[in-house]
């Protein structure tokens, strides 16, 4: 059982039952990675070079970014994402992007293609009580944010 499931792996396979997994048109696995997760296109990159091609489809890649990616993008200085393919660019913004002085991170998920954020208490204001007899900074060690 294993020595067949394994052929279907490789492509054309010695034993001439039929065709095996690598001989699916890669534009055929580029539409089915259309509905999978990332980390799911990633795992299955790894079985044939089909697979690994479709997996670097920029239409793959391009429907798994979020619609203001490029919004995201701006963020950086321009020669960090120039000339990157889409899986790529994917990869890079799944790391978090500090901006306003380091107190914002932004990223996308890399599951869900959705925009994260996250924003130190020290960005944050509560209007109508600006009165520092209220207020106090204690750093701790536990923040990610200074």
């Amino acid at each position: 059982m294993g020595a067949s499931l394994s052929n279907l792996t490789e492509g054309a396979n010695v034993s001439g039952i039929g065709p095996g997994l690598g001989d699916i048109p890669e534009s055929c696995v580029a539409c089915v990675f259309l509905y999978l997760t990332p980390p799911e296109i990633c795992n299955l990159a790894r079985l044939n070079r089909a697979f690994r091609g479709a997996a670097s489809s920029d239409a793959v890649w391009d429907a798994k970014l979020p619609p203001n990616y490029q919004d995201l993008l701006d963020l950086m200085p321009p020669e960090r994402y120039q000339n990157l393919s889409k899986k790529n660019i994917f990869a890079l913004l799944s790391r978090p992007i500090p901006f306003d002085d380091g107190n914002k991170e932004v990223w996308v998920d890399r599951v869900t293609g959705r925009v994260c954020m996250s924003i130190s208490a020290k960005a944050m204001a509560i209007t109508g009580i600006e009165d520092r007899r209220y207020w106090n900074w204690i750093p701790t060690e536990e923040s990610r944010c200074d």
